[in-house]
């Protein structure tokens, strides 16, 4: 008896899946192509149907079917959306169905009839079916892909008066929530989707306000119809502190304005002694955690800031900072600098060429940036040296230590020393997480100890000089958080610290007369300021 009720309970359940699959396969044209896309974070459905080729317009279509399909305009990251296109020229398409599993909504369906776009959605526990909706299938069970009727744009809403003032307008802040996008922000403050088609076929397209950001205001004006319904005139976004737009109803439709606000750029210096450490020396010359970042970024080729910093060094530079209405709003960048360790000099000025391409040069017109940088991590500190004679700390016997350690706090990240591709990644048995790169050449570099990797790493994958490849951490024979870094050349261990490196390339020669017109003022201004703290430090 329990047999025959479980076999009977299976024929139910399949019962019910067929029930599901053929509410799909009963309303749709036979010789379709289904095409399945995974909706995506900060995805809507516009979003979705501009990158495959579909218009603002087929939006408008789908959610101006009554009854209207609400998941559409819900979408959550993950979930499965199928498309059945059919390519009208080279960068567009012409939808033909549209098809969206979700555990709250069931199944919905939506294919493309003569007459328009209709719906079939069911629910995830049965399928039942109206007299009415038995009539729509059978309606488009009996189509053959016919294309959607060219539907003609919507007719205005309102049609504005040479005055704005005259129509009564109210502003309204509203604030972007978590998952809104246009049409959903537009439907809660009373607006259609008639407005949202409308908005984002202005001219130019404004693309800002297809990836909104939770947090992001939105000025509306708003005012009455003569049917009582609210109606757009005008959106005011400020996509960032320089950037906004407006979108404004005309005669000839929505246009959109970008407004960019003018910056004022003032070029300031600073000099420093170091006393106890770059970032003391960098607060009391005034200098932002950037623009001290930025300091080390250049010169961390030649200078290992975790080793060789002394007390007494020093470092000038020139930089520029961005004002709007007298206020900063940003340490924009470093036009020249010099760092003296060790009694050496090291020179870097900032050169942008013809061609629009950046980056900073020797006053000999030498890039800063080299084929490795010295330390793989910011402002640490060596906590066990290359030393082939060591005895380890926790195995308690001499064993070569063919790299150096960097201590510092769990999940610092660690940045690969060279443009590289990975050899090889995951657990390597006392050095825990363990990524080794291969560089151009006869270079390799290992990185041991990890806390964890960088998303998306795997073996082959190509990595930027810089880029983060994971997180310090104590796996593997660790007695506590730190990196271990090793460097070698053709499978021979070297110490990363003192290892001669790669010479760097040189600036075109063609940029050669162009570089040295456009430093040298850089140049003559970094000898002044020094002069002038040297002149200052003896009167003192």
């Amino acid at each position: 008896m329990k047999l025959y009720s479980s076999f009977l309970s299976l024929l139910i359940i399949m019962g019910s899946l067929f029930l599901t699959t053929t509410a799909f396969a009963d309303t749709t044209p036979r010789g379709w192509v289904w095409e399945q896309i995974t909706v995506g974070k900060d995805d809507n459905l516009t979003a979705i149907f501009l990158r495959k080729g579909l218009t603002e317009q087929d939006v408008y279509h789908i959610t101006h079917i009554s009854p209207t399909p609400d998941a559409l305009f819900n979408l959550k990251p993950g979930q499965k959306l199928q498309l059945s296109l059919k390519k009208t020229a080279p960068d567009s398409s012409r939808l033909q169905g549209l098809r969206l599993m979700s555990s709250d909504a069931g199944a919905l369906e939506i294919i493309a009839t003569e007459s328009g776009f209709i719906s079939n959605q069911s629910s995830n526990t049965a399928v039942v079916s109206t007299e009415a909706e038995t009539k729509q299938q059978d309606q488009a069970a009996n189509i053959s892909a016919p294309p959607p009727p060219p539907l003609s744009k919507p007719e205005p809403v309102i049609k504005p008066t040479a005055q704005a003032e005259a129509l009564g307008l109210v502003w309204k802040e509203v604030i972007v929530e978590k998952d809104d996008n246009l049409t959903r922000l537009f439907l809660r403050e009373g607006l259609t989707a008639q407005d949202v088609y409308r908005v984002t076929q202005s001219k130019p397209v404004p693309k800002a306000l297809l990836n909104l950001i939770p947090g992001q205001t939105i000025q509306l004006a708003l005012h009455d119809t003569d049917s009582g319904a609210l109606a757009l005139h005008e959106l005011q976004f400020e996509i960032d502190v320089i950037n906004s737009l407006t979108v404004t109803d005309t005669e000839e439709g929505f246009v959109t304005k970008t407004i960019t606000r003018d910056i004022e750029y003032r070029e300031l210096e600073a000099h420093a002694q170091i006393t106890s450490s770059l970032f003391s020396a960098g607060k009391e010359a005034g200098l932002s955690d950037k623009v001290i970042m930025q300091l080390a970024s250049l010169f961390n080729w030649d200078i290992d800031f975790a080793l060789d910093i002394r007390e007494n060094d020093s470092f000038s530079l020139i930089y520029q900072q961005g004002f709007l209405d007298n206020e900063k709003i940003d340490d924009v960048t470093i036009l020249a600098a010099e760092f003296v360790n060790q009694g050496q000099s090291y020179r870097a000025i900032r050169y942008t060429n013809t061609e629009g391409e950046t980056g900073y040069f020797t006053p000999e017109g030498e890039s800063m940036r080299k084929a490795f940088i010295r330390t793989p991590l910011d402002f640490t500190r060596i906590s066990s040296p290359f030393n082939l004679k060591r005895r380890h700390p926790i195995l308690n016997r001499i064993r070569a230590h063919k790299g150096v350690d960097y201590a510092a706090p769990r999940g610092t990240p660690i940045k690969a020393a060279g443009r590289a591709t990975i050899q090889s990644i995951g657990n390597q048995r006392g050095y825990g997480r363990t990524i080794v790169l291969k560089h151009a050449g006869k270079y390799t570099t290992l990185y041991a100890h990890m806390k964890g990797f960088a998303k998306g790493l795997r073996k082959g994958s190509r990595v930027k000089q810089g880029q983060t490849i994971g997180y310090v951490g104590s796996s593997g024979l660790a007695t506590g958080p730190h990196l271990h870094y090793e460097f070698r050349i053709d499978g021979v261990h070297h110490n990363p610290l003192t290892v001669k490196l790669p010479r760097s390339i040189s600036l075109a020669t063609k940029y050669q007369s162009d570089f040295k017109a456009k430093a040298q003022p850089l140049i003559a201004k970094l000898d002044t300021l020094n002069q002038t703290y040297l002149a200052r430090s003896q009167s003192e």
